[in-house]
């Protein structure tokens, strides 16, 4: 990016800027959709939304519709049922939805890639590794949890859980809540041998490389090795395209089994509370639309880039230069070309306001420009 573009853009359009760099780097195309879709859409698929409050709107034939409250939806409705091999595909949109912690709507700039169709391990790979580098571009300091739906599930499956309690205790799992899965187990009169192994979800978290034997030795090879050994095989293809201690596994990762069911994850950066990206395996939401395929995909919620403390610029602009109205719009414009010619930035004005600093200050007296002093 320019120095310019780098001066005028704010932060989450500097972010739009090289995210869509890097997804096009790794042959994703840009995927441009409506601003709106049929409300049955969203209706049908309400708890794959981060909020259930949805815009909405008739339309001239009567119909009901709503802005859009999120991007997958609508890639997944309108892939055709005849399309065959991968979709890759990247966008950048405003949907409608009321913020995490907010009361009120807002037009938010959500950016993301999905990976559609024949998907196969490197696939997975692929996006995990997207998923690392959409955060690094935002910012040094981030890191990327991992999980696997998979290995929930086969754990789970195991206890012989009720309903209720199978729900009570992925809760505690994404809460880390020892006490709390603990306390179901003993309801639920889960074999001890059993309940450790709920318990080691709970516990065990950190780099691949020192919570991998660890899963190898305690989790039960006959039930979870297909979800152990595609998670081993994702992460492996990371070390050497990302900083070390930036990927951890931790399966408080919980996305929901209605619609996910392999890799899950969720991305932070320094600076910013909650998660900045989330995404994961969806073939699930593929098989309730009625596709026959697989997908994994991310978002980057760019609305979250305003909670990050951006420091003050040392100066308001490089050069002020200042004019009266005995200069002509033409002379003021001729001076600003020049002194900005080396890619400095310039502000024209006629007065020199109460706080406001400069490298250096110039005067326009007719057509040439006197400089004054620096630093101001």
């Amino acid at each position: 990016m320019n120095t310019i573009a780098n001066v005028l853009l704010k932060d989450d359009e500097k972010a739009i800027f090289r995210l869509r760099g890097l997804f096009r780097q790794y042959g994703y195309r840009h995927y441009k959709m409506s601003k709106f879709e049929e409300y049955d859409l969203y209706v049908r698929n309400k708890s794959f939304l981060l909020s259930d409050h949805v815009i909405t709107f008739t339309d001239t034939d009567g119909k009901l519709m709503a802005l859009k409250p999120d991007v997958t939806l609508s890639i997944v409705k309108n892939r055709r049922e005849s399309a065959t091999g991968i979709d890759k595909v990247f966008y950048n949109e405003n949907v409608y939805r009321v913020s995490r912690g907010g009361d009120s709507f807002r037009e938010i700039m959500q950016v993301g890639a999905e990976c559609i169709g024949d998907i196969d391990t490197y696939c997975l790979c692929e996006v995990l590794l997207l998923a690392a580098k959409s955060l690094r571009e935002i910012s040094e300091d981030f890191v990327l949890d991992v999980s696997h739906m998979g290995i929930l599930s086969d754990v789970l499956d195991l206890l012989g859980l009720s309903d209720t309690g199978r729900a009570a205790l992925l809760s505690c799992i994404g809460e880390k809540n020892l006490h709390g899965a603990r306390e179901i187990c003993r309801r639920e009169v889960v074999p001890e041998e059993k309940q450790a192994l709920a318990e080691l979800l709970i516990t065990t978290y950190g780099e691949p490389s020192r919570v991998l034997p660890i899963l190898r030795e305690k989790l039960p090879a006959d039930v979870c090795a297909a979800s152990l050994d595609q998670l081993e095989q994702v992460l492996a293809a990371l070390p050497g395209e990302i900083p070390p201690g930036s990927v951890r596994i931790d399966f408080s990762v919980i996305h929901d089994m209605q619609y996910y069911n392999g890799l899950v994850f969720k991305g932070f950066v320094k600076g910013i509370p909650t998660g900045i990206l989330s995404g994961g395996q969806y073939d699930r939401l593929m098989q309730r639309m009625g596709k026959n395929a697989g997908a994994i995909g991310f978002a980057v919620y760019l609305d979250l880039l305003e909670e990050l403390v951006t420091p003050r610029a040392e100066y308001d602009a490089d050069v002020i230069l200042l004019y009266t109205e005995q200069e002509a719009p033409a002379q003021v414009a001729a001076a600003v070309r020049k002194l900005s010619a080396d890619g400095k930035s310039v502000r024209a004005q006629r007065t020199l306001e109460a706080g406001q600093t400069c490298r250096e200050l110039w005067r326009l007296q007719g057509e040439e420009a006197e400089r004054l002093e620096a630093n101001a």
